[in-house]
């Protein structure tokens, strides 16, 4: 049995020798024939390990399904599944993974594209670290046509005792992955199951049920993929603040209730992330009423979800005076100087948790 890494460790990238690894890249695809074409090309340019691409197009109306029948006629790696009814992203990908037949695994959607030598680099940490089973490294987020120039050399590589690394995502009840910079070992899919019918979350879940149950590596200096940004992509049209705060809870509630929910420190890291969002909609309701917004949706539903996470919130200071303030008539911001050093603070907080997360791929 492969021993997992028992503390952090950083390295150099070194090459491990031996077959080319076999790499099977699923690509959803609904409406994007327009963006196919250059994500497989993408895909099946990669050198140094053997590639093969299952394109999944989920009953699209435009014509991704002719594209992708051109591009498996142009090449002998490539091949197609085709929905007759509509399934959602997370069917469309679990029926390509399931077909795989790769040692790893590549989840792409058809708008986004890998950088060239970003499976290879990706192998190179697995195949070095058995015990890991999702790699991953930094995305170059886009819009508009052009691409922009990609690192190309990794730097260093970062391996974390999964559980660790998961802990530290509980403790601050956020994701630090985007999707496409990650390559999954096969084996673990094969223990763990396929991607659970999140709707926004799907992906977050999924990462962190990996690092439930086998290491977690990081690459450094190499930027793995790009992540095509756009006003028709599934987060820019249906989440919000609030969405996301309650979609997270709810993939921390399916991760716990499966598999991941039978490990020894399951307690533990189900407290770290129900404090954490808890933390977090306390923080969302106090910002709707520095923004002056009072008593809104967002302020209610978010003081809401804090209660029903942990009934004994309404007994913290900080409840008490959120209370007090949303029965004031005052503007906040006339109160005192407090809401503008708070927006202050959370400003260079988020600029200083986007530094770590370039620079470390972690907050």
């Amino acid at each position: 049995m492969t021993q997992p890494v028992t503390r952090k460790i950083k390295a150099r990238p070194r090459d491990v020798g031996g077959e080319p690894a076999t790499v099977t890249v699923v690509i959803a695809c609904y409406n994007y024939g327009r963006f196919l074409r250059d994500a497989v090309l993408s895909a099946v340019s990669q050198r140094g390990v053997a590639v093969d691409v299952i394109i999944v197009d989920d009953a699209s109306t435009d014509d991704s399904r002719a594209v992708a029948g051109s591009l498996a006629s142009a090449h002998g790696n490539v091949r197609t599944l085709a929905h007759e009814t509509n399934c959602g992203v997370v069917e469309t990908f679990n029926d390509g993974a399931k077909a795989a037949t790769g040692e790893f695994l590549v989840r792409l959607d058809a708008d986004d594209l890998l950088t060239p030598g970003s499976l290879d680099r990706a192998v190179r940490v697995a195949r070095a670290h058995p015990s890991v089973g999702l790699v991953y490294g930094h995305p170059l987020h886009f819009s508009g046509g052009a691409l922009p120039r990609p690192r190309l050399e990794a730097s260093a590589w970062t391996v974390w005792p999964g559980r660790e690394w998961l802990g530290d995502r509980c403790r601050s009840g956020v994701n630090v992955i985007t999707s496409p910079e990650v390559l999954m070992r096969r084996s673990v899919l094969d223990r763990i199951g396929f991607q659970a019918p999140l709707k926004h979350t799907h992906d977050m879940e999924f990462w962190f049920r990996f690092a439930a149950f086998s290491d977690v590596a990081y690459i450094h200096g190499a930027d793995q993929a790009w992540h095509r940004e756009h006003s028709e992509s599934l987060s820019a049209r249906e989440v919000d603040v609030l969405v996301d705060l309650l979609e997270r809870r709810e993939a921390f509630e399916v991760l716990f209730a499966g598999p991941a929910g039978s490990v020894a420190q399951a307690g533990e890291l189900r407290r770290l992330a129900r404090n954490a969002l808890i933390n977090e909609a306390l923080r969302t309701a106090r910002g709707e009423l520095d923004r002056g917004a009072g008593p809104s949706h967002v302020y209610r539903s978010s003081l809401g979800l804090a209660r029903e996470l942990d009934p004994g919130v309404v007994h913290r200071s900080a409840w008490d005076r959120l209370a007090r303030r949303s029965g004031t008539t005052a503007h906040p911001l006339r109160n005192s100087g407090g809401p503008l050093v708070r927006r202050l603070a959370a400003r260079i907080r988020s600029e200083l948790q986007w530094w770590r997360w370039h620079r470390n791929g972690v907050y």
